[in-house]
């Protein structure tokens, strides 16, 4: 499964593990992806995204129902 958000598009990111020796290995950093149910009011049906928990935030406060027009302008299958 890809771990990208469905909301923001965030995706994993590479960087590198800092020992306290300043020994430097490559690592990635993933985003907080978590797989969760809203309910759509107009569509009377839950929908199913992978969101990251700032993708969750744009969902409270512009509401699922603007999120999922501008995936669904996006082409993205809802």
């Amino acid at each position: 499964m890809s771990q990208v958000c469905q909301v923001t598009g965030k995706h994993p990111q590479s960087g590198n593990k800092i020992s306290h020796a300043q020994n430097k290995t490559r690592r990635r950093f993933l985003p907080n992806l978590q797989s969760k149910r809203f309910w759509v009011e107009s569509e009377q049906r839950f929908v199913r995204l992978r969101v990251s928990t700032q993708g969750m935030r744009i969902i409270d406060k512009r509401g699922i129902e603007s999120v999922l027009s501008d995936l669904r302008a996006a082409g993205h299958k809802v």
